[in-house]
């Protein structure tokens, strides 16, 4: 068993200490478990990823959830799905081709160490291809349906949330992408596209900007997204 530790990152071929796991095995699952606890109750650095965009000179908006506070974001999901009252006057309207989210979700971790790497590769792809692009979203206590509202709010026509996935006992910093035409509140996840696992050990930064690339290309050309798009056929187009 252990030959098949050199093709995954899954726990297989731990071995035994009579009727246990070994001493090691137990420790590190504990560490692992640890880690997946603290990366769901970090905090979200807006501060510094505001300053990181300013340093690449984009526009941003910085708004926050309904949800007051962390304990309250994980207790009500329902919350993280829509803006604070006082985050919506923030939005400019556009239209805009494409609105780009970043939101903490289940890992802020992922977040600040995956988010900007990816649109780093993404952001010279889409200018390049002459798209229309909203401010950056920096989305505080936030949750994948989000992005529909803040998308519809800034007159996009596509919205792609950078979102920190929930945190496994093999990776605490995943980092997940959602993309979905015509965005608006009442959105289903069959009308999204998701691609997910985006860290160095996954799939790394340049392949995920590539992927997403030609989503959202073939998501404008097509005029959907979800079921309906499949990720090879935007791989081929």
């Amino acid at each position: 068993m252990n030959y098949l530790r050199e093709f995954t990152m899954a726990r297989v071929g731990l071995g035994r200490a009579g009727d246990a796991l070994p001493t090691q095995i137990v420790l590190e699952l504990r560490r692992a478990h640890a880690a997946a606890v603290d990366a769901v109750q970090e905090q979200i650095h807006v501060g510094a990823l505001v300053t990181e965009c300013q340093q690449r000179g984009w526009s941003y908006n910085a708004v926050r959830s309904a949800a007051r506070n962390r304990a309250e974001y994980l207790r009500r999901p329902d919350l993280g799905r829509i803006l604070h009252k006082d985050s919506q006057p923030a939005m400019t309207a556009g239209p805009f081709d494409l609105s780009l989210i970043i939101a903490d979700g289940l890992s802020a971790l992922a977040v600040h160490r995956h988010a900007l790497a990816v649109l780093d590769r993404l952001i010279p792809k889409l200018r390049d291809a002459s798209w229309t692009l909203a401010p950056i979203t920096i989305v505080e206590q936030g949750r994948v349906a989000i992005g529909d509202q803040i998308a519809g709010l800034l007159g996009a026509r596509i919205s792609l949330i950078l979102i920190g996935e929930r945190p496994g006992m093999t990776s605490s910093d995943s980092l997940g992408a959602y993309l979905t035409w015509q965005p608006c509140p009442g959105k289903t996840d069959a009308e999204r596209n998701c691609v997910s696992n985006i860290r160095p050990e996954g799939l790394n930064y340049d392949e995920a900007a590539g992927r997403l690339f030609s989503l959202v290309t073939e998501s404008r050309r097509r005029q959907l997204s979800g079921i309906e798009l499949k990720e090879d056929q935007a791989a081929l187009s």
